[in-house]
């Protein structure tokens, strides 16, 4: 059985730290003298690791957390997600009733290590049990369409390790399948919960942001926060075993205040939260892309580009140039927008500011986003984006250039758009923010819009 185990956790997590899961060796010799890897009879096996440094931790308060790290450790985990085993239909992982077992659990082995002392508890039961029965049709078709698959399964801070520069996530869950074979949603819901118990709320977004963008997992929107809540009281029931241990004072008093603050948490996360509409206008090279991509950790925004949404309906990656393959054709053109329709209804019924970013020089681009937001009671802003004719011929040219550009925009297609492009209309300047080069994202600005 140990043979096995380590077998399987060197499986599991080469998979994500290949160069700090080496291998799994025999222990023989004797108790008095154990040897690894040596001749004799087995008395056990062991996991040979690299040794990290502990500090490296991402859970260590030392330990700095940027949007760039962050961006990293979410195409990591996407891409993981992506190559990671899908689970049969017919297997018994990750459907409704399996993925609601482990939330009841919480609940009462809390309530029975504590009692009545927490009321909040009555009521994360009640709203769980009634998300549970909106997602049930969710549920049911996430594991359908394969969004049930071998995860990490413990996936938040204390397991991902900065090593030369670089996150590396370690210590996947070998112990109980359950607990790893769980919707690629549920595996997020640990990191960004964790992000958002840290007071990392912006750093939570920008993982998620990121993490879409490669995934276009956006349905998986109407489920995090399900699992958000799951993941806070996982946190609060080990605190409630630590309560009952026999604890120094101070100790004690800090395992009462972890316990009270994931409690916390969790009430927040349930609490309604209404969403918004925003697109951008402009021409190319107006900076309608780092405007958008900037109100993502001010705000609780997550950006849907159209360069990238167009190439996905292409099948083609991030980084090729769609213009050949008839990516700007009217016909692509009408699918790229519809498309970014329907994520946006996906991102503001989840509760989160959709942030399109794409040209809209026409009324009759702009005209589905605004009833949208209407249908959807929502407000709805339009990042007015210009600049001089000469300043776009400049950034087009030197954005050509940089690596990791998705846009295909070039003079031509700038030529083109000068030619087609309609002005917002009185009620459209309404909502409108104008945005200039020199401008910072209006971050202030929105937040007040976004309040009405």
């Amino acid at each position: 059985a140990r043979e096995q185990a380590c077998h399987e956790e060197l499986r599991l997590n080469r998979r994500l730290a290949p160069d700090i899961y080496l291998d799994a060796l025999p222990v023989t010799g004797s108790v008095d003298a154990p040897r690894v890897d040596g001749g004799g009879p087995v008395i056990d096996w062991a996991v040979v690791m690299r040794r990290f440094d502990p500090d490296a931790i991402l859970a260590n308060l030392a330990a700095e957390l940027t949007p760039s790290l962050i961006a990293r450790l979410a195409h990591c985990v996407a891409t993981f997600h992506a190559g990671a085993a899908v689970s049969p239909d017919t297997a018994p992982y990750g459907g409704p009733e399996a993925a609601l077992a482990p939330m009841q659990d919480n609940f009462d082995q809390i309530t029975a290590l504590t009692g009545d002392g927490h009321p909040s508890l009555n009521r994360l039961r009640a709203w769980t049990l009634e998300r549970y029965a909106d997602l049930l049709d969710t549920l049911c078709r996430r594991k359908a369409t394969g969004h049930v698959r071998e995860c990490h399964g413990d996936l938040h801070l204390g397991n991902v390790a900065l090593i030369d520069g670089e996150p590396v996530v370690f210590d996947a869950i070998e112990f109980n399948p359950g607990l790893r074979w769980i919707d690629t949603l549920n595996d997020v819901a640990f990191l960004t919960m964790d992000l958002h118990h840290g007071g990392r709320a912006a750093l939570a977004y920008c993982f998620l942001d990121r993490y879409l963008q490669i995934t276009a997992d956006y349905e998986g929107l109407a489920v995090l926060r399900f699992y958000e809540v799951y993941r806070a009281m996982v946190r609060a029931k080990i605190a409630a075993i630590r309560q009952q241990q026999d604890l120094p004072a101070q100790e004690r008093q800090l395992v009462e205040i972890e316990l009270a603050s994931y409690l916390t948490l969790a009430e927040r996360l349930t609490a309604a939260r209404r969403g918004a509409l925003i697109i951008t206008y402009g021409l190319s090279g107006s900076g309608k892309s780092f405007q958008g991509a900037a109100l993502t950790g001010p705000l609780p925004a997550l950006c849907l580009r159209s360069d990238v949404e167009r190439k996905r309906l292409l099948g083609v990656d991030p980084g090729e140039d769609a213009t050949v393959l008839g990516g700007y054709s009217a016909d692509l053109t009408r699918r790229t927008y519809a498309r970014l329709a329907e994520l946006a209804r996906s991102v503001v019924d989840a509760g989160y500011v959709a942030v399109v970013d794409a040209t809209f020089l026409l009324a009759a681009q702009r005209a589905p986003f605004s009833a949208l937001a209407a249908e959807l009671g929502v407000p709805f802003v339009i990042l007015d984006c210009d600049a001089p004719v000469e300043v776009l011929r400049q950034r087009i040219l030197m954005r050509r250039q940089e690596a990791g550009n998705v846009s295909d925009a070039d003079l031509a297609v700038l030529e083109r758009q000068l030619v087609v492009r309609e002005p917002l209309s009185d009620a459209e300047l309404g909502h409108a923010i104008p945005v200039r080069p020199e401008s910072d994202p209006p971050v202030v600005l929105l937040r007040q819009r976004l309040a009405r």
